[in-house]
């Protein structure tokens, strides 16, 4: 990834999406009921065993791309099992970090795999989701998390919530669906010494900054 060439994100839409209240809402009210994908199935069967021997806090790393955030992560939270997740099993290849024992990288689909880790009764000390994709075009509302058929399934996952991005609209749109569900959230510029992703070390590089959101589930 070359740092300083990142383009800013741009959008044909201006402010808050005008359905995202109807879309949120539309979720909230009913059960996503899509089937499992097979390889998600198998690899939660997979890690569902290991999770359960450790009787440690669970920790997601979702959408963690190369696993550089999960191996810092799990650092930050020794006291914890940390699982990165990504649908892209090439991202995931490149990982190149030497594992410490804390912590798992699993190729899934986060819509499955979400609800998969709720029917074992699983509940988070933390959920971290840095710099997903937010698929800026207006009619991709329900590609975004906060807009998506899984979106409760976040919220009843619970534990300490954090999102970070380069578009505001996407992390002022997901406190304002968080606040559709009853959750209160906060927002803040976010600054590090170090960067912990390769998307925020390529943003940082091009002069753009990073947008911090903050939620207790509950």
């Amino acid at each position: 990834m070359v740092l300083g060439n990142s383009r800013i994100i741009t959008s044909n839409q201006n402010g808050l999406h005008e359905q995202l209240d109807e879309v949120v809402l539309k979720h909230l009210k009913h059960r996503f009921q899509k089937p499992y994908q097979k390889h998600t199935l198998d690899a939660f069967k997979a890690c569902e065993k290991w999770v359960e021997q450790q009787n440690k806090p669970i920790i997601f790393d979702s959408c963690c791309g190369v696993g550089e955030s999960t191996y810092h992560l799990a650092l930050r939270h020794p006291e914890a099992i940390v699982l990165g997740l990504d649908k892209s099993a090439d991202r995931l290849s490149k990982h190149g970090i030497e594992a410490a024992d804390n912590y798992r990288l699993l190729q899934v689909n986060l819509n499955d795999f979400w609800r998969l880790a709720l029917d074992a009764g699983w509940h988070l000390s933390h959920h971290y989701l840095l710099y997903p994709n937010p698929w800026p075009k207006a009619k991709h509302l329900q590609r975004r998390w906060h807009g998506s058929a899984v979106f409760p399934a976040i919220i009843a996952l619970g534990g300490e919530l954090e999102l970070r991005s380069n578009w505001f609209t996407y992390i002022k749109e997901f406190a304002r669906a968080l606040e559709l569900a009853g959750q209160s959230s906060q927002i803040q510029e976010y600054q590090a010494a170090k960067a912990i992703t390769p998307f925020e070390r390529k943003y940082w590089a091009s002069g753009q900054a990073s947008l911090q959101l903050k939620a207790s589930l509950k």
